[in-house]
């Protein structure tokens, strides 16, 4: 069950990252798509995080998603802050508007899980939804960035974003099959 869980968070998130990693790479996304894109990224999985504290007694998944939470809205609040910097807005897209459709769906399902069922079906979008967001990251937003702040910033959030995968991972092997 377990893995048909992580397979299926899998199989959404890279249909709907697939899409906006063709689009920067055709050139179709600009740097404030991109931004709007990680932005509303980092707020599905402060969503997930908070349900994960609505759902859970499990201490170990409580502390995931506090972390979760702390770490996403520090990096929200820093990327409003560079914006401002550089006069900017973030541009809402298809992308985005996408990623919002397929979080709402994943947390209705979440919902419906209790106990241990939730905590490894929220682990396990978790170590999905950090793999993918930070190989979008990484290969495609990174390198079609044209500011070199925005680029800085993106590599410096995708550090911590890849810490984000590692205790996602253990918190996965931690709860088991």
């Amino acid at each position: 069950m377990f893995r048909k869980i992580f397979l299926s968070c899998a199989a959404g998130l890279l249909a709907v990252l697939g899409a906006s990693s063709a689009s920067a790479e055709d050139g179709g996304l600009n740097d404030m798509q991109i931004a709007h894109i990680a932005y509303t990224a980092d707020e599905i999985d402060i969503q997930y995080a908070k349900l994960a504290l609505e759902c859970s007694d499990n201490a170990d998944v409580r502390a995931f998603a506090e972390t979760m939470i702390r770490d996403h809205t520090a990096v929200n609040v820093a990327a409003l802050a560079l914006l401002k910097k550089l006069g900017a807005s973030p541009e809402d897209n298809p992308t985005s508007q996408s990623l919002l459709a397929s979080a709402a769906a994943k947390r209705t399902e979440l919902k419906a899980l209790k106990g241990v069922a939730f905590d490894r079906a929220y682990a396990a979008n978790e170590l999905s939804y950090h793999q993918f967001v930070n190989k979008t990251v990484e290969s495609t937003f990174i390198p079609a960035a044209q500011n070199a702040e925005f680029k800085q910033f993106l590599r410096t959030a995708l550090v911590t974003f890849k810490t984000h995968e590692g205790h996602a991972e253990k918190l996965v092997k931690k709860l088991g099959k």
